[in-house]
């Protein structure tokens, strides 16, 4: 089921595409205007040492390769330093956000694992969530999301649309969360 108000959004990517920079200007955007924008965004590429992330709510570059190793063949990254920066994403939600955005959906979110703790975490506080999701990887984002997602061109017209019809679908600009800290002030 595709519902363009669903607050599950899948930025779908071909391999001529560069579902990064798409996130990471819409997210600098919004933080701009005063959305709480929190997530990460990929930079640098997964085969080589230049893997890492750029937290879109702080800015912050953070290492995502495992240490250089001349024999290592395929994906470098490490999964060690993957969950460091989902919990520093995890702490970020936890202060409240209006939007989630993750990096990538892998054969490790396929199975449940990596990331895909943030986007349970984000849905269950009514936060949402985009994610770049490669073509062919679609029917194991399908199965994962239940099919209750929208699938978005990878493009920043399409990220647009899709984020004004959720964030004013009551009749007037998305309520911004008060977060923890503003709470206990």
């Amino acid at each position: 089921m595709f519902d363009a108000q669903c607050d599950l959004a899948a930025l779908v990517y071909e391999a001529d595409q560069d579902p990064d920079a798409v996130l990471r200007e819409f997210a600098a955007d919004l933080n701009a205007s005063g959305v709480r924008t929190v997530g990460m965004v990929q930079a640098g590429q997964c085969a080589d040492s230049s893997l890492s992330a750029v937290l879109v709510h702080t800015g912050e570059k953070l290492q995502l390769a495992q240490d250089f190793d001349p024999t290592a063949r395929g994906c470098r990254l490490d999964l060690g330093r993957l969950q460091n920066a989902a919990g520093r994403v995890a702490r970020a939600l936890e202060c409240g956000a209006d939007l989630l955005i993750i990096n990538r959906f892998g054969k490790r979110e396929s199975a449940g694992q990596g990331l895909s703790f943030l986007i349970e975490r984000a849905l269950g506080a009514d936060i949402p969530v985009v994610i770049a999701v490669s073509a062919h990887r679609f029917d194991d984002w399908i199965k994962f999301a239940d099919g209750m997602s929208v699938k978005l061109r990878c493009d920043r017209q399409a990220l647009d649309t899709w984020w004004h019809g959720i964030s004013t679908r009551d009749g007037g600009a998305r309520a911004p969360h008060q977060t923890v800290c503003e709470a206990l002030k």
